[in-house]
């Protein structure tokens, strides 16, 4: 029964520098069975995600206290702070995005400032949602339609004998009425 849950159960990093709100976005996530890895800062979401580039790491910065690599761990869903010293939540955001590996991660930034262009920006770089703070249950229960769809992907990927997605099998009407008329007509 346990391999059941593990398979299922999807892993999200949780970035942001206010232990507050990094205790309820991961307290949010685990409530809906969710495996949460939290991190103080975009620097350490990098380093986690194995994004991180020698130059970037600054001498103030501690590593993360992690014994697996992002090869070892893999991460379903990335939700970010969007204003955090050092490396914003748009700087993590483009980096994922940019990266050959992991841009089919969905990214979700979160903010307590409502700045339509700062939205605007996000979601045009890739992020899938922009939630304001403080983020709510009902934010965390959109995670859900991602998370799914991104599993879809990668199962597909690693197994190409598995059956695609309903949204890639879904055959207009007139198809398939035209393909079982043509059966009749035989």
């Amino acid at each position: 029964m346990s391999a059941i849950v593990t398979e299922t159960q999807f892993h999200v990093l949780a970035v942001d520098d206010s232990l507050i709100e990094r205790k309820l976005i991961e307290r949010l996530l685990k409530t809906s069975s969710y495996q949460v890895t939290a991190v103080d800062s975009g620097v350490k979401a990098l380093e986690y995600l194995g994004l991180l580039d020698d130059e970037d790491t600054s001498p103030d910065s501690t590593p993360v206290s992690t014994t697996k690599t992002h090869h070892e761990v893999e991460v379903n869903l990335i939700i970010t702070d969007y204003c955090m010293p050092g490396i914003t939540g748009y700087d993590l955001l483009r980096k994922i995005k940019e990266s050959t590996s992991l841009k089919d991660i969905p990214v979700v930034i979160m903010s307590s400032e409502n700045v339509p262009s700062r939205i605007n920006s996000c979601l045009e770089q890739g992020a899938e949602e922009f939630f304001l703070k403080p983020v709510r249950q009902s934010d965390v229960n959109k995670l859900r339609p991602h998370l799914m769809r991104t599993s879809g992907k990668r199962t597909e990927d690693h197994q190409p004998n598995k059956r695609k997605p309903m949204e890639e099998c879904m055959l207009s009407p007139d198809r398939t009425r035209a393909r079982y008329n043509d059966d009749l007509e035989l």
